[in-house]
Parts: C-alpha cells; sequence; structure tokens
C-alpha cells in the first residue's frame, strides 16, 4: 500500500513483528528523529520497524506565512486559541495511512506505537485517540493536544487503556509546560493511562529522557 508521505524506515532487526510511526515537529522532517534509534536501548524489544514520515509543506502564520513542513497551521503562540482543524483533520488521515501501511505489511494495530515531538506529538493524540482500533502505545514528547473541547465527544474507546508516554521540558518556550500539563490533567480526567515525565530542559530531547523512552517501549512491546 502506497503512502502520500515520503518516509525514511528503519528496521532494528529482520522481520519486525512492532512498528514505531515517529512524527516530527514544525519546520523539520522525517530525518530528525533517525538517530535518536541508535541510541534507545532496544534489547528487551522485539524487532521494530521504526517509521519517520516527512510532512508536507504549508505556510504557517506564526512564522509569516513562510512555507515550511508543518502538519498543520500555527496562528496563535499559545497554539490553542485558534486551531487550524481542517489541516489537523487532513494529517489524520496521512497518519491513518501509515498505521494501514504497517498492518498490510504484518503488523497489527496493537503492535503499533504512534509517537511524535511537538508537532508530531499533537498528531500523536489527535490520531491515537480516535483510532477504532487499539494501538501499542502514544508517545507524546513536548507537545500538547489539540482540538481539546472535542477529544471526549470523539475519541474512540478501543485506545481508552492504551498507555500514553508524555515528556516535556520544565523549561520549553516553544510550548509551555502549562500546556503540556493541562494536556495531561485533561486526559487524565477522561480516565487515560498517562505515564509523565518532565526534564530540566527546553523544547529538546535529553539523554535521560531517551532512557525512559526506551524502557517504555519495552514495556508497551513487550
Amino acid at each position: 500500500m502506497a503512502t502520500q508521505l515520503d518516509t525514511i524506515q528503519i528496521e532494528t532487526a529482520p522481520n519486525p513483528t512492532a512498528a514505531v510511526i515517529w512524527m516530527h515537529g514544525l519546520g523539520a522532517d522525517g530525518s530528525d528523529f533517525v538517530p535518536i534509534v541508535r541510541e534507545l536501548d532496544l534489547s528487551n524489544c522485539p524487532a521494530i520497524r521504526f517509521v519517520f514520515p516527512t510532512a508536507n509543506t504549508m505556510p504557517v502564520t506564526i512564522n509569516g506565512g513562510y512555507v515550511m513542513r508543518s502538519w498543520y497551521d500555527i496562528f496563535t503562540p499559545d497554539l490553542v486559541r485558534r486551531e487550524d482543524e481542517a489541516g489537523l483533520r487532513n494529517s489524520q488521515a496521512l497518519v491513518e495511512e501509515l498505521i494501514a501501511q504497517e498492518k498490510t505489511r504484518g503488523i497489527p494495530a496493537e503492535r503499533i506505537v504512534l509517537a511524535g515531538f511537538s508537532q508530531g506529538c499533537a498528531m500523536t493524540l489527535q490520531t491515537g485517540l480516535r483510532h477504532p482500533e487499539k494501538l501499542a502505545g502514544l508517545m507524546c514528547l513536548s507537545g500538547y493536544l489539540p482540538l481539546a473541547a472535542k477529544a471526549a465527544e470523539e475519541r474512540h474507546a478501543a485506545n481508552q487503556d492504551t498507555s500514553i508516554f508524555m515528556a516535556h521540558g520544565r523549561l520549553d518556550p516553544v510550548v509551555v509546560i502549562e500546556r503540556a500539563e493541562k494536556s495531561r490533567d485533561l486526559l487524565t480526567q477522561l480516565g487515560y493511562q498517562i505515564e509523565w515525565h518532565e526534564y530540566p530542559m527546553q523544547h529538546s530531547v535529553c539523554g535521560e529522557e531517551v532512557v525512559d523512552i526506551g524502557q517504555w517501549l519495552a514495556k508497551v512491546l513487550a
């Protein structure tokens, strides 16, 4: 099955039985998190196919209309006062294509992790909460829950008990930690299982976080 997005794919061993679909942040591309794979301790994990898609280009309002790789438009610094609902839903459909592609290659939904950083985190939650089959887990790095007011109504029961890993930097000036905390608290109120981590970093990834990600992947893909 062909998808509309270019991807970089890395298999940790032949014949993978699990997949991690990992979305980048604003202005980056599929290569952004490729180096992280080498840093993860995956010794307690099965063979994994990491899929790193590259978002399409679009003018981004908050950056003066500059055309860049983006999963959806961003209108305001607070990210949520006005949201690009059409863009979010369009990219959600593209992520669904990536899930479907892995299924055609023999990896069932319950062995697929959705992961993302910043905008990619938003896409992980936008897609994962609504996906009609149980997924292995949702890895949410330095991001937030988009369309939060619609999450309760639109979520699918299939992923009510799916583990959600949320990690954030206390010094993040791009997606302030308060935004992530509000997302965490809302998801908790909706009954989701949140594994929360915070680190003394800005809008980035740190070594301690990489260790925690590896341990979580081993747990949800055991």
